[in-house]
């Protein structure tokens, strides 16, 4: 078996690990004769399945009691417009930060759903930084940020606290580095980076700010449908949910996030030394704001960056293309890669240079 290193922005690589045990139960969960994918959500195996998925998640990031988690579908996206839908009414406002191409998203559907503001933004500047100075709008109901930008390569460092809930998409660096949960009132991420494979989502929701005075929202697009249905309003991803329980055990079993915090710090302190360093390699994110799971660099010459891309595929390093709207390079280097991985793209690197 040849494996790769897989740089990708997600979906990305898993766990040999969890896949390993996905592998040995594919054609038998635990004697119930059947794979995952055959079973019915409403059946004693999955409940346990979900049940457990939660507990593992409730652990391994410290999720406080008085916060629900809800396995749901519809990606990070569909939560661009759930978000908005049930924290305000028509009557009420919220504050956007657009620090990316993802936060841009997010504030142009909720826009489409809610009256909402933009209190800072560092589009102007290519996305090179994250907005410090911020102030709350008076009435805002909540603070809506992106706590690691894909696509540009940056991360916040200190969770902003205007004096009102903060809903954050942590898509891509959920579970990187220790989190306090009390320090937002919402937190979203598709699971497809550093949760397990596409497919399910997960919110975390603290309990107050559930609401049931909504109108005009269809059920399934309410927080309190699934949060009373214990995920299961409609038939959940039921397989990706199960990754991503064989995922949280990974994680517990490689000493918690503490301990993949600093594995993570480490990789993304390796790299940026040698592009800190580097005469042909550059990136234009500010230092303090670095991303420590995608990190993004170019040369500056388009044909030379195609060079290194395809360069890196026939060494066993694939997804290394930049997004199409930034170019360049982009490593994404979620929990699952190795340092071994870093260590090699750093040596092709080396070479790369040298010989150009």
């Amino acid at each position: 078996m040849n494996r790769i290193f897989n740089f990708s922005a997600g979906p990305s690589m898993l766990p040999e690990e969890a896949l390993n045990r996905a592998a040995e139960e594919m054609l038998d969960y635990q004697g119930t004769g059947m794979s995952v994918m055959e079973m019915s959500h409403r059946s004693k195996a999955y409940e346990e399945i979900i049940t457990n998925a939660e507990k593992k998640l409730r652990s391994v990031m410290g999720v406080p009691d008085n916060y629900k988690v809800l396995f749901l579908q519809g990606g990070a996206s569909q939560q661009f417009a759930m978000v908005p839908m049930n924290l305000i009414t028509e009557d009420e406002t919220a504050d956007y930060v657009n620090t990316g191409s993802f936060a841009r998203n997010a504030i142009k559907e909720a826009k489409t759903i809610r009256s909402i503001n933009v209190i800072a933004s560092s589009e102007a500047d290519g996305y090179t930084y994250i907005p410090k100075e911020l102030k709350a709008t008076e009435g805002a109901r909540y603070l809506h940020i992106t706590t690691n930008n894909t696509i540009e390569g940056s991360r916040y460092n200190k969770i902003p606290d205007l004096g009102i809930p903060v809903a954050a998409d942590m898509s891509s660096n959920i579970l990187s580095e220790v989190t306090d949960v009390n320090q937002f009132g919402l937190i979203y991420a598709g699971a497809q980076k550093n949760l397990g494979p596409a497919g399910v989502t997960l919110v975390i929701i603290r309990e107050d700010l559930i609401r049931k005075d909504l109108k005009n929202i269809p059920k399934i697009f309410m927080y309190s449908t699934h949060a009373e249905g214990g995920s299961m309003f409609n038939t959940p991803p039921t397989y990706s949910i199960y990754m991503v329980g064989l995922v949280l055990e990974w994680i517990e079993n490689t000493g918690g996030v503490k301990e993949i915090e600093k594995k993570n710090i480490k990789k993304a302190g390796m790299l940026y030394e040698y592009l800190d360093n580097s005469k042909m390699f550059i990136t234009s994110v500010a230092k303090e704001d670095r991303s420590i799971m995608n990190v993004t660099f170019k040369t500056g010459n388009d044909e030379l960056d195609s060079r290194f891309v395809k360069g890196a595929e026939a060494k066993g390093m694939t997804a290394l293309k930049g997004h199409r709207s930034v170019g360049g390079m982009r490593a994404s280097i979620y929990n699952a890669m190795p340092l071994e991985g870093v260590e090699k793209l750093i040596d092709y690197m080396k070479d790369f240079e040298k010989n150009n």
